[in-house]
């Protein structure tokens, strides 16, 4: 079974930067999509951005101009970028690794845990 490898998580002040990474612990066919989500205490988990193989990128509108997500397609690793962070960001993020066809897949990580405070 493939397990998603996240890091980077972590305590930031507000307006701080913070840059997560997802990776597959083992070899994979490249997904169509990669992405990540987040959760916070209390409220369902919620996209924050995706990218698929094609290229195509898309935001939540609340971290547009903020974040930033990227792929190493050789590597089927997921990037977030994640500037000017704000208290509200904070949250579980979680990645996913999605492939439709065949072989067909849906890949989770285990969660990194990002606190923006003061």
């Amino acid at each position: 079974q493939v397990q998603l490898v996240e890091s980077g998580g972590g305590l930031v002040q507000p307006g701080g930067s913070l840059r997560l990474s997802c990776a597959p612990s083992g070899s994979v066919i490249s997904p169509n999509a990669m992405g990540w989500y987040r959760q916070a205490p209390g409220k369902q988990r919620e996209l924050v951005a995706t990218a698929t193989i094609g290229g195509s990128t898309n935001y939540a509108d609340s971290v547009k101009g903020r974040f930033t997500i990227s792929r190493d397609n050789a590597k089927n690793t997921v990037y977030l970028q994640m500037n000017s962070l704000k208290p509200e960001d904070t949250a579980a993020y979680y990645c996913n690794l999605r492939r439709w066809g065949i072989p067909a897949y849906n890949y989770w990580g285990q969660g990194t845990q990002v606190t923006v405070s003061s």
